[in-house]
C-alpha cells in the first residue's frame, strides 16, 4: 500500500509504500482499549492517603478507665469512632494499579492504531522538517500540511532539536520513532513522519521483526 510524501511547502512531490504488515490491519477495538487502559493505569501515579488508627498521632493512652464511669468502653482518643481518629478503609499510598499486558498484544494494538490512522487519511509522510530549529519555522511548516490543528510527530532517535522546537506549539507533540504508544496515538488525530522513520517502523513494530527477535532469542 502507497501514501504521498509531502515536501517543506506542504505538496505532494512522491509517493512511499508503507509495510501492509503494520499499517494495513483491521482494528480490534477491543484490544486497543485493553492496551489503552493498561498503559494509563500504569501511568497512574497514587496521591490521596488517609491515616488510619496507627498513623495518627496521639492516643497511646487509655481515655478513662475500663469500669466505674457509667461511659462507653474506650482505649484510644485515635479510634475511628471519635472526631480527629484514623480513618477507616480510607485511600492509601499502598494502592496499586500495575496491570501486565503481553508485549505481542501490546504491539499488535499499536500496529492496528496506526493502520486506522492510514485508513483514516491521518497519517502523514514527509521528506523532512525543516533546516532551521525554530519553532515558528515548524509553525509554519505544519500549517501548510493538511493535517490539522492536532498532531503527533514522529523523529528519528536522537533528533532533540527538532523536539525542541515543536513542544511549544499547541496542540502538537514530538516522539522518537522508538517511543511510539497507544495512548499518544490516539490523543492526536494526525500523525506526521518523516520518510526516514518508516523503515524504522517496519523493523521495530513490524510482525515479522518481532517473530525473528524471539528466534534468535530462543
Amino acid at each position: 500500500m502507497e501514501t504521498a510524501v509531502y515536501n517543506l511547502e506542504g505538496k505532494k512531490v512522491d509517493t512511499v509504500e508503507l509495510p501492509a504488515d503494520i499499517f494495513g490491519l483491521e482494528v480490534n477495538r477491543d484490544l486497543v482499549h485493553q492496551a489503552l487502559t493498561v498503559q494509563l493505569a500504569n501511568r497512574r501515579r497514587v496521591i490521596a492517603h488517609t491515616k488510619d488508627r496507627s498513623e495518627v498521632r496521639g492516643g497511646g493512652h487509655k481515655p478513662w478507665r475500663q469500669k466505674g464511669t457509667g461511659r462507653a468502653r474506650h482505649g484510644s482518643i485515635r479510634s475511628p469512632l471519635w472526631r480527629g481518629g484514623g480513618i477507616t478503609f480510607g485511600p492509601t499510598k499502598e494502592r496499586k494499579y500495575y496491570k501486565a499486558l503481553p508485549k505481542k498484544m501490546r504491539q499488535a494494538a499499536l500496529r492496528q492504531v496506526l493502520s486506522a490512522k492510514v485508513a483514516d487519511e491521518k497519517f502523514f509522510v514527509v521528506e523532512g522538517f525543516p533546516a532551521e530549529s525554530k519553532t515558528k519555522a515548524y509553525g509554519r511548516f505544519f500549517a501548510s500540511l493538511p493535517a490539522g490543528s492536532s498532531r503527533l510527530v514522529v523523529v528519528p532517535t536522537g533528533a532533540h532539536e527538532v523536539i525542541r522546537a515543536v513542544r511549544n506549539l499547541p496542540k502538537t507533540k514530538a516522539i522518537g520513532v522508538g517511543s511510539l504508544n497507544v495512548v499518544d496515538l490516539l490523543r492526536f488525530a494526525a500523525v506526521v513522519v518523516p520518510r526516514q522513520s518508516i523503515e524504522t517502523l517496519a523493523v521495530t513494530y513490524g510482525a515479522k521483526s518481532a517473530k525473528a527477535k524471539t528466534i534468535n532469542k530462543k
